[in-house]
């Protein structure tokens, strides 16, 4: 459940070496990795990532100097096994635009997101072909990219709501047999009007329903 206890919200004027750290393409997805499945050794992470377990420990202990991992309750005394600390990293889009470099890493952030989300995409379909997943989770499965006319206010009001549904239902879900871990991607992302010219030849590539809604927050699970 996405709680205030488990996001961390990083302040692009205090936190630049973190977010730094966060653009290692390794380093992402290695916390996307223990948060989605739990706590693990680098050896594990290893054969995950095709990496070397070398390669894994050093990642890991980067991120642990930046607290988003740190050590959890061993197995055996022979390896150390590492979880996610926060189950989501949080910022503000205007103060990392604001600081050094902010964009350009918000830029590498959001395209590790995209990434994820195609992984995501090709691992719900091989669940639900090989009959992993059953087949009740095919119907309310799904992407959409609506495209509605909406104010700051509104867009900044519309993340609130969702998020706090989101939690309401992971609540009442919580003990429920049935439930499985949900990705969940959202975007916001308003577009300036075009001269009318490539307007055009944009509406006509696109298609009828092409596009999605920078919220005032940005999420990384």
């Amino acid at each position: 459940m996405d709680s205030e206890e488990s996001r961390r919200v990083l302040d692009p004027a205090q936190d630049g070496a973190a977010f730094k750290a966060l653009t290692h393409p390794l380093r992402l997805t290695l916390l996307g990795l223990l948060r989605q499945h739990g706590p693990a050794t680098a050896s594990e992470l290893a054969v995950r990532t095709g990496e070397s377990s070398a390669s894994t420990s050093y990642h890991l202990r980067v991120l642990a100097k930046y607290a988003f991992v740190a050590e959890a309750d061993h197995r055996d005394g022979r390896e150390r096994r590492w979880k996610s600390v926060h189950a989501m990293t949080s910022w503000s889009n205007e103060a990392m635009r604001r600081s050094p470099g902010g964009s350009a890493i918000l830029s590498v952030l959001h395209r590790r997101q995209i990434e994820h989300l195609q992984q995501s995409l090709d691992r719900h379909e091989a669940d639900l072909e090989s009959g992993l997943l059953a087949q009740e989770w095919q119907e309310p499965s799904g992407i959409s990219d609506m495209m509605p006319r909406l104010t700051p206010e509104s867009l900044a009001e519309l993340w609130e709501v969702f998020r706090a549904k989101t939690d309401e239902l992971s609540a009442r879900d919580a003990g429920d047999p049935r439930a499985e871990r949900v990705v969940l991607f959202t975007a916001g992302l308003p577009l300036a009007p075009q001269p009318e010219a490539a307007r055009d030849r944009a509406d006509a590539s696109a298609g009828p329903d092409a596009g999605s809604p920078d919220a005032t927050t940005g999420d990384a699970s």
